[in-house]
């Protein structure tokens, strides 16, 4: 008589067995579902200004430079859907044109300064504790210097163009991205697998780039979104006293400061491009805020 009973090898062996692993359907949706509403309305006005930065004023048919032929700080209309500035140019092709410098400057600036504080902080951490002192002390020093007065310092004296515009708003915060990527990459060399790396004689450029740099992406992607707001902020105060971007060409600071007229009628054009620097910050750190994963994490470390 035959037993019904499955043997004990086959239900061991059927118990260890485990079930294959589903792909996650969806990936790009996913992740754009991470970042919850506030973070995909941020999403949406911060990929819309990079789209007019880019491909505005190719699209536009106005020529934002030339003079106008409309009334001076005219109101909205169908001719102007935002007006005209004070010399009666169309101020949605200024406001267009401008993004180009506002956001390009800025993000070539943040760029620069994020990268040269991240290595200089990888070096830091991987070096030998000299190195670490005297990169730590010496931009420490930079620290003492108010941003506005260093950036007027530059301006003084080497004049302002684009390219100085950025080296200068780069150097004010490469000590802030250096002091973030150190804490992070200071405690990712302390842990087991830096050690074992060095112990398998691994030199300081592949400790730098395959163990501690992919440990610290993530917290140095938020960080650089927060330096991109420091430095669009810096470069609309510079323009706005008339020391960044020089004319003819525009930024939103300075269309503030040539349209500050209008600002006893609440005119349009003083006010649209206020509103624009307020929205690509605001748009930035609702990004950062809520990037996929940031809220786990901080559940996890609660």
């Amino acid at each position: 008589m035959e037993s019904s009973t499955t043997p004990p090898a086959v239900s061991a062996m059927a118990a260890t067995v485990a079930p294959a692993p589903q792909k996650r359907r969806g990936g790009p949706l996913r992740w754009l579902a991470g970042f919850g509403v506030t973070g995909l309305v941020g999403l949406a006005v911060l990929l819309f200004w990079l789209l007019a930065a880019l491909f505005g004023p190719w699209m536009l048919s106005r020529i934002p430079g030339a003079m106008g032929t409309a009334n001076v700080f005219a109101p909205m209309s169908a001719a102007h859907w935002l007006g005209t500035d004070y010399l009666g140019r169309d101020m949605l092709g200024l406001l267009v044109d401008g993004a180009r410098y506002t956001i390009g400057v800025a993000l070539v600036a943040t760029l620069l300064a994020s990268g040269t504080g991240t290595t200089l902080a990888l070096l830091a951490a991987a070096s030998g504790r000299w190195i670490d002192a005297v990169l730590s002390r010496g931009l420490d020093t930079l620290t003492a210097i108010p941003s506005k007065m260093f950036a007027l310092i530059m301006v003084a004296g080497f004049g302002s163009s684009v390219p100085m515009l950025v080296v200068t708003a780069g150097i004010i915060y490469v000590p802030g991205a250096y002091r973030i990527a150190r804490s992070l990459a200071v405690n990712i060399n302390a842990l087991d697998y830096v050690t074992v790396a060095r112990t398998r004689g691994e030199g300081t450029l592949y400790i730098m780039l395959r163990e501690i740099l992919p440990n610290i992406v993530g917290p140095m992607l938020a960080d650089l979104g927060l330096r991109f707001v420091y430095i669009v902020l810096l470069l609309a105060s510079l323009s706005f006293l008339g020391l960044g971007i020089q004319p003819p060409a525009a930024d939103w600071g300075s269309l503030v400061r040539e349209n500050i007229g209008a600002l006893a009628k609440g005119g349009a054009s003083v006010i649209v491009p206020a509103l624009a620097i307020a929205s690509l910050t605001i748009a930035v750190n609702l990004v950062i805020d809520n990037l996929p994963g940031r809220t786990a994490r901080e559940r996890g470390a609660r």
